[in-house]
C-alpha cells in the first residue's frame, strides 16, 4: 500500500475551487446517477485509481446498482448485463479515456452517439474528462479509500 503524499485541495485552493465547480455542474445531468458512476468507475479501473474506484462503487451502490454488475464493469464486453446504451458509455469511456492509443475514430463516435442526445453525449463526455481529471489527482499524489 502507498502512502498519500500531499493534500492538493490544500496546496492549490483555486484549481479546487474550479474542478469542484466542474462536479457541482455535472451532479446536474440528466443522464441518470447509476450510468454516470459506471463511467466513474471504468475510467478508474482503466487508470488504476484506487481510491476513485471505491468512492464511486459506495454511490454506485446508493444510487441502485447491484454488486453483480458492478463486479463486472471491467468485462462489460462479455457479460449481458449492460443494455445498448451503458454499453456504448463504456465503449466511450474507454475510448476517451485512452484516447492518446484509441484517437476517438468515427465509427465509434456514431456508435455512441447513436443512443444519446448531444446533450447527453457532451454530459457524458464531461464526465468522462472530470473522472479522469481526479484519476490523476488520485494516482499522482497516492490517495488511498478510508
Amino acid at each position: 500500500m502507498r502512502t498519500a503524499r500531499i493534500n492538493y485541495y490544500d496546496a492549490a485552493p483555486q484549481a479546487m475551487k474550479a474542478m469542484m465547480e466542474l462536479e457541482k455542474a455535472a451532479s446536474k445531468s440528466v443522464l441518470p446517477a447509476s450510468l454516470q458512476e459506471l463511467v466513474r468507475i471504468r475510467a478508474s479501473q482503466i487508470n488504476g485509481c484506487a481510491y476513485c474506484i471505491d468512492l464511486h462503487t459506495a454511490d454506485a451502490l446508493k444510487a441502485g446498482e447491484t454488486p453483480r454488475r458492478l463486479m463486472a464493469i471491467s468485462v462489460w464486453k462479455e457479460t449481458p448485463f449492460f443494455d445498448a446504451r451503458e454499453r456504448a458509455a463504456l465503449l466511450w469511456t474507454e475510448t476517451l479515456t485512452l484516447v492518446a492509443e484509441k484517437h476517438a475514430p468515427d465509427e465509434i463516435y456514431r456508435d455512441v452517439a447513436a443512443h444519446f442526445s448531444e446533450q447527453e453525449l457532451s454530459e457524458l463526455t464531461f464526465a468522462i474528462a472530470a473522472i479522469n481529471a481526479w484519476n490523476r489527482f488520485g494516482v499522482g499524489f497516492a490517495m488511498q479509500p478510508k
